[in-house]
């Protein structure tokens, strides 16, 4: 496995450097190994790309996968659906279209414009753009769970209007981002996206002939088993035995113990001995290990034990923050007798804005052991990355600058690429991002001030956005994995302007996902770019997917908004309702925290947790021990793979993922990405992407079906133990202190 400075797979010895013949077989081809192995080094101009079945199977495919992730993402068990489903179906159906379309050109009246509904075979390149199209109507629209909140949670009214521009402005904004630092993030070998290499996979697997193996399999051959296997297998965790996705054989030796399920709990507990049998349960949090290089997840393991196994069990024990009160794990705010926060004790309905005379009366917030931690590691992280970034690639970057007009950096992908299709013009990001940024003002400052967030606001928020795009996207394109700025943008909107929730999380929605969404679109480019897609094509493929794509989840959330009656509210809900919403009630404890009360009160000097503030600290000067070590050890090539970035944040993802999501993440990725990798090289080369695509497919397909066909009809499957969601640890949420008194939990006396 090779790190973005090409540096091979984690071994613990020093080697010599490579070669200069090495290095120039290298700079023909790419300097990153899964590159070479996976990315085809031809391209055909002549294919035609923006087509009629590209809009048509485009939108479409857009349009389906948006409205389905966000149906699905209000349920119990939300389900996510990527492009990966998309990319299989549309196949066959451009195969039909090209069979069955007439081939006679159309004019368009009026013009001399002419076009064919058919031009000739399905290829490639439509194919690739057909997903693209896919890829924004997959990735979440953040700014509805403001709309969801407001609606749902405050139980207030929200201007139609208002909202929908929301969430236009906030997906947009980062195209001007993507411009500015694409040179970086998509010209650049080194900047490698591994993600990107499960579709370039698939894509072969599927367009490209090739002869069946001598008592093997194709490509194809192989991912249509590992469809059907995971479409079948997908019935049991999915329907039938849905306790199969967490179980924890500590709680069922140790059924009346509140230690022991707290260690051995795989869904509110550390987890220890926690399996789920489910590839949902794999890479429903962290994405697929399969395509996770075999570094970046040795890193997250390492940061994980730290925490997890080490500091978290130390400051619950020791009682750090009374962290007895309360449930070990746990995302919910409480007050000081244990019991779940009173919100409208501190918020003035008039107003919309803290009540102090309220929270003087009330309680101060209180977290969890585990939440007070992963905020300061979210601290820890961003630091961190910025620290990594300056001192491992800031030279790198310097010398792309300098060099932006030559081709130094440049490998056969790129020279391609220059050489048979016209850029996109720098002025259609900027004239972009300015549109956008005039729309972000309006719908901050009009609609009667309905969002609370001032002009100031929205540029600090683009400000912030603009800082951070380039050192995070150089951490996702080498590691596939993204540190977020959630919680900074709530941290420095928290201590401007307090005591405003919907100011807060409109602040954190403009700093935060035009940053996320550069990096998406960079992601795109860079699959175009791999797959030799021409660059204005790509452009106008994004910029349309993201407009519907945001269209439709807008349209989605506000439909069943307005018609599921109690819908986020499980107190009110009909029993076994799967409407619980239970993302957007982490979004909106996050905005009491920082909003309603205010980072000052609680990581401030009124707060209880200001010594998390430390955590910046840790994170700028965590990078420079493996700086120095790998300047005095400039052949130890495994220094240069520890990512303190990535380490730090290793439990990240925790919440909303638990402790059984990453034992079988690092399971699964562990064996696929150095046993399966060191000792079958041939085979993972060939089909570990493939694998990744197959399994997320058949999952997809099978939830689709059962729901459709089945639990939208309130049939729902027998009724046996094996059918709760839970992994049958009752108490591992209890709290442990004396004299805190919670609904089935023992009393500690």
């Amino acid at each position: 496995m090779e790190n973005s400075d090409g540096s091979k797979n984690l071994i613990m010895s020093c080697e010599k450097p490579a070669s200069d013949n090495q290095l120039i077989e290298d700079s023909n081809d790419s300097p990153i190994e899964q590159v070479r192995l996976t990315v085809p080094i031809t391209d055909d101009p002549t294919l035609p790309c923006l087509t009629f079945r590209t809009w048509f199977l485009g939108i479409i495919s857009c349009s389906v996968l948006a409205f389905l992730n966000q149906f699905f993402g209000y349920r119990q068990n939300p389900l996510y659906i990527s492009s990966v489903s998309a990319q299989i179906v549309v196949l066959p159906l451009g195969r039909l279209m090209a069979a069955t379309l007439p081939t006679k050109r159309l004019r368009v009246p009026g013009t001399t414009w002419s076009f064919s509904l058919n031009p000739g075979p399905f290829n490639l390149k439509e194919h690739v753009l057909i997903t693209i199209f896919a890829n924004s109507g997959s990735n979440s629209v953040y700014a509805v769970g403001i709309i969801t909140i407001v609606k749902a949670f405050y139980h207030r009214e929200l201007n139609p209007i208002a909202a929908m521009l929301l969430a236009q402005t906030t997906q947009m904004l980062g195209y001007g981002w993507a411009g500015l630092f694409r040179k970086f993030l998509v010209d650049s070998p080194y900047m490698w996206w591994p993600a990107n290499l499960v579709q370039v996979s698939l894509f072969r697997a599927l367009h490209e002939e090739e002869k069946r193996p001598k008592r093997g399999l194709s490509r194809l051959q192989f991912f249509l088993i590992v469809l059907i296997s995971s479409f079948s297998y997908y019935i049991f965790p999915n329907y039938l035995f849905q306790s199969i996705t967490a179980i924890s054989f500590v709680c069922w030796i140790w059924k009346d113990s509140v230690t022991a399920q707290q260690i051995g709990s795989g869904l509110r507990g550390l987890g220890v001995g926690a399996i789920g049998l489910d590839w949902a349960t794999v890479s429903a949090f962290l994405g697929s290990p399969l395509a996770t290089p075999g570094f970046a997840i040795m890193n997250i393991l390492a940061g994980y034990i730290i925490i997890v196994y080490i500091v978290i069990p130390i400051a619950y024990w020791n009682n750090w923050y009374e962290a007895k009160r309360f449930p070990i794990y746990s995302s919910h705010v409480f007050d000081e007798y244990g019991k779940r926060y009173n919100v409208s004790s501190v918020l003035n309905a008039a107003t919309f804005s803290f009540d102090e005379q309220g929270y003087n009366d009330y309680s101060k917030i209180n977290l969890s052991i585990f939440f007070t931690f992963a905020y300061g590691l979210s601290f820890a992280t961003l630091a961190a990355t910025l620290s990594h970034v300056a001192l491992f690639h800031g030279r790198t970057i310097w010398e792309q600058t300098k060099a932006s007009f030559g081709d130094k950096f440049e490998d056969v992908h790129t020279r391609m690429m220059k050489k048979n299709y016209d850029p996109v013009p720098q002025w259609w990001f900027y004239s972009l991002l300015l549109l956008v940024i005039g729309l972000a003002l309006l719908t901050c400052e009009g609609f009667g001030g309905q969002l609370q967030l001032p002009y100031w606001g929205v540029l600090l928020g683009i400000g912030l956005a603009f800082i951070f795009t380039l050192p995070i996207g150089v951490i996702t394109a080498t590691t596939n994995q993204q540190p977020g700025l959630n919680v900074i943008t709530e941290l420095i909107i928290g201590y401007m302007y307090p005591g405003k929730p919907l100011a807060n999380v409109a602040f954190k929605t403009y700093g935060y996902i035009s940053m996320s969404q550069a990096v998406m679109f960079l992601q795109d480019f860079k699959l175009g770019h791999y797959m030799k897609i021409p660059p204005k094509s790509m452009f106008i493929v994004q910029l349309v997917g993201t407009i519907v794509a945001s269209s439709v989840y807008f349209s989605t959330s506000w439909w069943l908004l307005t018609t599921v009656e109690y819908i986020c509210d499980p107190s009110k809900l009909p029993e076994g309702s799967p409407w619980t919403c239970p993302g957007d009630d982490v979004f909106y404890n996050a905005s009491i925290i920082w909003g309603v009360v205010g980072p000052q009160r609680m990581f401030g000097n009124l707060g209880l947790y200001s010594k998390m503030n430390y955590f910046f600290l840790l994170g700028i000067l965590a990078p420079l021990p493996v700086w120095f070590l790998s300047r005095r050890f400039p052949n130890c090539k495994w220094i240069r793979l520890i990512n303190m970035p990535i380490l730090i944040s290793g439990p990240g993802g925790m919440p909303p993922a638990r402790a059984v999501n990453y034992n079988m993440w690092f399971a699964v990725g562990i064996f696929f990405n150095f046993v399966v990798y060191k000792k079958f090289k041939g085979w993972w080369a060939r089909h570990n992407y493939i694998l990744s695509a197959g399994l997320d497919a058949g999952v997809a397909f099978m939830a689709i079906l059962c729901y459709f066909m089945l639990q939208i009809k309130d049939i729902n499957g027998p009724q046996w133990w094996g059918m709760e969601i839970d992994d049958h640890c009752p108490l591992a949420g209890c709290p442990t202190a004396p004299g805190i008194k919670v609904d089935g939990c023992p009393e500690v006396r």
